[in-house]
């Protein structure tokens, strides 16, 4: 659902709907866009993936921002299922936090 998907990360994580719409969503920051969303039946693209398998099946997102404490605290006031961290990874010399969105 790209629409309940764009209002979570607007909700969550402060981001701002660039597009706006039932089948694709630009979300930005700063005027910027950081995240793409599309419906699986929109439009032809037939190598986005497999809308029969399992929601949840391993895409991954990653965020950089300096705002990483007040991303924290609104994660945990929406009560977002955290799956790791906060943390900080001594290999990427960054803090980070594994977190799931409405799609697992």
């Amino acid at each position: 659902d790209v629409e309940k998907t764009s209002q979570w990360y607007q909700t969550v994580l402060g981001l701002v709907s660039g597009h706006g719409g039932r089948e694709y969503e630009q979300l930005l920051f700063e005027q910027s866009m950081v995240l793409q969303l599309h419906q699986w039946q929109a439009h032809d693209h037939p190598h986005i993936g497999d809308p029969k398998r399992v929601i949840g099946n391993g895409v991954l997102l990653w965020f950089e921002s300096d705002q990483f404490d007040e991303i924290v605290k609104k994660l945990q006031t929406h009560q977002v299922e955290i799956l790791e961290g906060p943390k900080y990874n001594p290999n990427a010399h960054h803090r980070e936090i594994w977190f799931k969105d409405p799609n697992g």
